[in-house]
């Protein structure tokens, strides 16, 4: 039986068996990942170039595009170019590229994701301590501390996920590398140190879970209590997008990872995995700008190429 060290491919789980379905499948996921591109590099356009949103909720919304063109170009390109040319094959240091990748791009995220949750606490709940405590320089701390840490904990994961003992073959059921079913393939005990860090990342997760709940009963709080309902609308548009993502974000990653035994099915772990690694990198852009006029302002000057308008 093969261990880790004479492991040098995996073998990814195939979309489809018939060609057409894969083309099929190619064709979509194309369109999506050139969707998560353009909208995602859209915002970071309109966010560099306009100085009207150099402020904290928008330097977070950059670091979230960022992340988010990260997260999805870790997964899709290797799945569609399996898909077109009719292959599940993955080299081992692509998988564990896969890995490390994946799980920085994803811890940071909801890293951020958590920091705009404390933005949007203090911007609504403590207007008038607004610039002391989210000041520039606490933005690009906390912004440093959650790639920072995602970073870490993605070098961890890795390292010891691929320091396993391989001996249940090669074959991963899933269309990307992912922690829990490379462990699958472990013969030995040592994939308890592995689930034993899982245990502590996913503690993390739910501690910043805690967080955005608090924050956000103290928000809606707030807002139920303005006389304006003006105000009330605005605040309400400004948090209800981003509640939406993080509880997409949640709920689907707590189902991959904490679903039981009983329901797991290839197919079922699919779903889950496209909903989790694919959606929101795709719809977090309409999301964040389809009720935003400052960022549709933006968008209009720079598609235009009306630039002294920003800069007035």
């Amino acid at each position: 039986m093969p261990n880790s060290s004479s492991v040098s491919k995996f073998l990814l789980l195939a979309f489809a068996d018939t060609r057409e379905l894969q083309l099929l499948h190619f064709a979509l996921f194309l369109g999506i990942y050139l969707a998560a591109l353009l909208g995602n590099g859209l915002i970071l356009s309109a966010v560099a170039c306009d100085h009207r949103l150099h402020t904290p909720m928008y330097f977070f919304l950059l670091n979230l595009a960022l992340l988010d063109m990260g997260c999805i170009s870790t997964t899709l390109p290797k799945a569609m170019a399996n898909s077109l040319w009719d292959t599940r094959a993955i080299s081992y240091q692509g998988c564990a590229a896969q890995v490390l990748f994946f799980v920085f791009f994803f811890g940071s995220e909801y890293s951020i994701l958590t920091i705009m949750s404390y933005d949007r606490y203090v911007a609504i709940c403590k207007p008038l301590h607004y610039g002391s405590l989210v000041g520039s320089r606490a933005c690009a701390q906390m912004a440093a501390a959650a790639w920072g840490t995602g970073f870490l904990n993605a070098v961890l994961h890795t390292a010891n996920t691929f320091s396993l003992t391989l001996c249940q073959g090669n074959s991963v059921d899933q269309f990307f590398c992912q922690i829990p079913q490379i462990i699958k393939l472990s013969c030995s005990d040592a994939y308890l140190q592995e689930v034993e860090l899982l245990v502590f990342s996913l503690s993390f997760v739910f501690g910043c879970f805690i967080f955005i709940v608090l924050s956000y009963v103290q928000i809606f709080r707030a807002v139920l209590r303005m006389p304006s309902e003006q105000g009330r609308h605005k605040a309400f548009s400004m948090c209800l997008p981003h509640l939406a993502v993080v509880s997409l974000f949640v709920s689907t990653g707590m189902l991959a990872y904490l679903k039981p035994a009983s329901i797991s099915s290839p197919s079922l772990d699919l779903v889950v995995a496209v909903l989790y690694s694919v959606v929101p990198p795709a719809l977090n852009p309409l999301i964040y700008s389809m009720r935003n006029q400052e960022l549709k302002d933006a968008l209009k000057r720079l598609m235009t190429g009306d630039v002294s308008k920003s800069k007035t």
